[in-house]
């Protein structure tokens, strides 16, 4: 069977916080995770509105902090700052697929369209830190472009120690089933991204010849699910999970931040249960955390 170092947390924008991590990390204390991605600018702007910006990784044990940008200086500087911070290497973004970072910032998903300006950014970071570095990556911009082994090839020869790929182009965004290539002669270690839903999915890409998983979206209301994979019989308690998490959100944001931040959650941890229809209603409704608390014991009939 798998070790949980071998199936990584994927990085997802507005959800793998600290909080989410932290939920994570109780069931599976040894899995590789990474943040949600950190601008260069605002990292190195020490930007207050974003709190991501000031977190401290030396007690969360292996998360490696993504970056994304397209200055090349700046996004040395991040990396250096985050290094500083305990992350246990840097992960520069290099695949996302969202117009306000893919083409109106010139960064994500881009970098796979200028490999200049991406080798430039891996080689500035690989030399401003010690930890090790990484990047993220899709199979290509579109179907006419699917140059990931030449991005993979400049990422090994800038010092990058391994990279995760997605099975999809930018064009197809999240749609359609994630189709991965073979990877036994890459250069570098690869780390299989997307539809990664159970311990079969995990066992067929190390077959590809990848060095490991990555769950992305089967996280989702499941923290408990990399040791699932990992073939543990984990016994979960839905509700407590559920308001443990909330506790941590609460801790981390402030009431005002989190309980609206939590309800997407909330619903998560609902799917495919009886009645949560009606759940997801009723907590998209709610403004304060008590009542949140009321809400989620009730819908599981959690008395303690």
């Amino acid at each position: 069977m798998f070790s949980q170092k071998q199936i990584f947390a994927a990085p997802l924008a507005g959800i793998t916080d600290r909080p989410f991590r932290r939920i994570v990390r109780q069931f599976a204390p040894d899995a590789p995770m990474v943040t949600e991605m950190i601008s260069c600018h605002s990292i190195v702007g020490a930007h207050k509105n974003c709190l991501r910006n000031f977190d401290r990784y030396d007690d969360e044990g292996a998360v490696g902090a993504q970056i994304f940008g397209a200055n090349v200086k700046l996004m040395a500087e991040a990396a250096k700052i985050l290094e500083g911070q305990g992350a246990r290497w840097i992960d520069i973004n290099m695949g996302c697929p969202v117009p306000k970072v893919a083409t109106r910032a010139g960064a994500g998903a881009f970098l796979m369209r200028d490999h200049v300006l991406a080798g430039k950014i891996m080689d500035a970071v690989v030399r401003a830190v010690k930890i090790p570095v990484s990047i993220k990556t899709r199979l290509g911009w579109d179907e006419e472009h699917k140059d990931w082994r030449d991005l993979i090839n400049i990422a090994a020869d800038s010092g990058v120690k391994f990279a995760a790929l997605h099975g999809r182009t930018r064009a197809q965004l999240y749609v359609g089933p994630a189709v991965l290539p073979d990877v036994t002669d890459a250069p570098i270690p690869i780390i299989a991204n997307g539809d990664i839903k159970n311990a079969d999915d995990v066992e067929r890409v190390l077959n590809m010849g990848f060095a490991g998983a990555m769950v992305g979206r089967g996280l989702l209301g499941q923290p408990w699910i990399i040791s699932q994979m990992c073939g543990m019989d984990v016994p979960v308690n839905v509700a407590a999970v559920a308001l443990q998490h909330l506790e941590y959100a609460l801790e981390y944001y402030g009431e005002k931040t989190a309980v609206p931040m939590f309800r997407k959650h909330a619903a998560w941890y609902s799917a495919g249960m009886k009645n949560s229809s009606e759940f997801r209603i009723r907590v998209n409704q709610i403004t304060d955390a008590e009542t949140l608390k009321v809400a989620i014991r009730e819908f599981w009939d959690y008395h303690c």
